[in-house]
């Protein structure tokens, strides 16, 4: 994906937990999609929500292992003109006909890799592999989840080329660890996607109506504080950190009107909704029979490695 670990504001270099929505949030948004799914589901996946869970961050970890993980995480829909979605040829060959596959990969394959996951996932229901059905449900959620970001949507991806250094964090990291507590997620019931791929888009070209919403408050914000009301030195890991103060985040997640908060519901249904759609159309495996296969350390470990 395209933020950054460090980002440099006012000649101090502010450290924060930034990686596409924050370990936090899709941890958070990977455990609520279980309580989606219907009961023949549901038994697989409580039994397994530890694992669901824990490694929802899988893909950002494999990106210091694997250079082609990157791309997966965004689409710079900006890039392709003011109507990116009117023009994008949906499916790879079209456009990489159209764009060639090096463009594509330099500004993001997001919707790909959901639709690749996804048949991942049909696959392993069909394999009745407890260990792939995990390790790709993890996955995928983790790109949808990515999806309803709206900065992984736009060049401007931390606010480079406004003057906005350092908005991804403070939009997908800093507010949800501070709030999503009070969050109402109203987890809806998973519903059958007939088709995977459209559906990609269709959230995509939703996220992407939110990025000058996201910019514009936080640039109207930034002109009314003073810097030192803005940041303030938190705690992380023992050490104190400059990092956007409790204040600023709270007055810029009321300007939003809840944009956060809906988000991470939408992901949390739109997982749900893709691991149940994969499951019917792997047949509707018995999962219940899977539930006593346990997942061994060497398998844990090999979770974010390389992965094609």
């Amino acid at each position: 994906m395209k933020q950054r670990f460090t980002l440099l504001l006012s000649g101090i270099i502010i450290i924060t937990l930034c990686s596409s929505w924050g370990f936090f949030a899709h941890k958070r948004i990977n455990r609520g999609a279980v309580f989606t799914l219907p009961k023949d589901m549901a038994g697989f996946y409580k039994y397994n929500i530890n694992y669901i869970t824990e490694h929802a961050i899988d893909p950002d970890k494999r990106r210091y292992v694997d250079s082609l993980e990157a791309p997966k995480h965004f689409f710079d829909a900006d890039h392709y003109g003011k109507k990116p979605f009117e023009i994008m040829p949906q499916r790879w060959k079209e456009a990489e006909r159209q764009y060639s596959a090096d463009s594509l990969n330099k500004y993001g394959t997001l919707p790909w890799a959901i639709q690749h996951y996804y048949y991942k996932l049909v696959q392993a229901f069909k394999d009745r592999d407890t260990i792939a059905i995990l390790k790709t449900s993890a996955n995928l959620g983790h790109y949808i989840a990515d999806a309803h970001v709206p900065l992984h949507m736009t060049e401007n991806h931390n606010g480079q080329l406004t003057n906005q250094i350092g908005i991804h964090a403070l939009w997908e990291t800093r507010i949800p660890e501070l709030f999503s507590a009070k969050y109402h997620y109203n987890k809806s019931k998973a519903h059958y996607i007939k088709d995977p791929l459209k559906e990609a888009w269709k959230i995509c070209s939703k996220t992407f109506r939110c990025v000058d919403s996201v910019l514009v408050f936080e640039r109207r914000l930034t002109k009314k504080i003073t810097p030192d009301k803005k940041y303030a030195l938190v705690k992380r890991n023992g050490r104190s950190l400059k990092d956007y103060s409790v204040e600023y985040a709270a007055s810029y997640q009321r300007s939003l009107h809840g944009m956060i908060e809906r988000q991470m519901r939408a992901s949390i249904a739109e997982t749900g909704s893709f691991w149940f759609s994969a499951w019917v159309d792997a047949g509707q495996p018995d999962l219940n029979k899977l539930i006593t296969k346990r997942i061994t350390q060497v398998n844990k470990k090999q979770t974010y490695q390389r992965q094609p």
